[in-house]
């Protein structure tokens, strides 16, 4: 299965790329589980974690949601201000 996945501000400075597809084998795939792939791949992304933001489809999601096929999981910093 395969979903789109956006960065955000600082987080696509750490992965290099605004956007990317991320392929998922587990049988129902969760954020969970696509935020441990992306882990795996981009190590820097960790020290974000406990601030991460997650979003499905435009809509804030936890990391139990279940993803479909062709899901738009978009990452994002907390919002700073100034």
């Amino acid at each position: 299965m395969s979903v789109r996945v956006l960065f955000f501000s600082v987080l696509r400075d750490l992965v290099g790329a605004e956007e990317l597809a991320l392929s998922l084998d587990a049988t129902a795939p969760r954020v969970a589980d696509a935020v441990t792939t992306l882990y795996t791949r981009y190590p820097d992304l960790e020290k974000w974690d406990e601030s991460l933001l997650v979003a499905v489809n435009c809509e804030y999601a936890d990391r139990e949601h279940l993803l479909q096929e062709g899901d738009e999981v978009a990452f994002m910093p907390p919002v700073q201000g100034g």
